[in-house]
């Protein structure tokens, strides 16, 4: 991408510029800006395309949970001085992001889910693997996917770092346990925002149950399955995954204008 890192103050992103309507990009755990790579260009000429990087190793220990996250994009969205946005996420952040919708709802014009926590995940297993063992790494990075092909030699380097920083790691289980802890089953029926659910067909993190959960207890939402997919359809299939967001904001756009 030849988008850079934008630094202010103690938020960091990037931005595509170039429209006056927002589509705000969340990643998950182990998620990077290589994964909305598609997307951003896809839509940078049609929309503003934002994605923050989530401070997960950077919050005060104390803070270290979804519900600060949760309070770090609402202070970034306010820095930025976005008044409406189209909220997408994946895993983890689309777990951030149906927070972010039941706490600031007259900010969200639109919401997109991919692979989100927030009722059920099942991601390392019972317990964090030993550092060093890559092999470990390489297969749960790979069963992400649907094709391991997909999780090239870089992403898998990626995560392995991540396990072995022992800061880091300490991080994601606080974090991961913060998700547990924060199930929306009993919240979702009070979103009402316009929202999209794209799932894979064999997701084995968050599967097809999940979606179909979500379609349930979200009372404006529709439902898509991508087959040969895992847990990150804007990844493996971006031009599928593309095409049925770019339907769903343009229909979303015209009901405000006509509104």
């Amino acid at each position: 991408m030849n988008y850079d890192i934008i630094e202010e103050g103690r938020f960091k992103y990037v931005e595509s510029r170039g429209s006056d309507e927002h589509l705000v990009l969340l990643h998950g755990l182990f998620g990077a800006l290589s994964n909305f790579e598609g997307i951003i260009k896809h839509f940078a000429g049609k929309y503003n395309v934002i994605v923050p990087i989530l401070p997960i190793f950077d919050l005060p220990i104390r803070k270290v949970s979804v519900g600060g996250l949760v309070d770090y994009v609402a202070d970034f969205v306010t820095h930025k001085g976005f008044d409406k946005i189209h909220i997408l996420g994946n895993s983890l952040g689309g777990h951030i992001a149906l927070l972010y919708s039941l706490v600031h709802p007259q900010n969200v014009a639109s919401i997109t889910l991919t692979g989100s926590s927030g009722l059920f995940e099942s991601a390392m297993g019972t317990s964090f693997p030993k550092r060093g063992d890559y092999e470990f790494i390489r297969r749960k990075t790979e069963g992400t996917f649907y094709d391991p092909k997909v999780a090239g030699k870089a992403l898998v380097d990626e995560v392995f770092d991540i396990v072995n920083d022992r800061n880091k790691a300490i991080r994601v289980v606080a974090t991961a346990k913060s998700a547990v802890r924060h199930n929306l089953g009993d919240k979702l029926h009070q979103i009402t925002t316009p929202t999209l659910l794209i799932w894979g067909k064999q997701d084995q993190i968050t599967p097809p149950f999940v979606g179909e959960k979500f379609n349930e207890l979200l009372e404006n939402s529709r439902l898509i399955f991508v087959d040969k997919c895992g847990h990150a359809p804007m990844m493996e299939h971006p031009d599928v995954f593309n095409r049925h967001l770019e339907s769903f904001l343009d229909e979303v756009t015209a009901k405000e204008i006509n509104n």
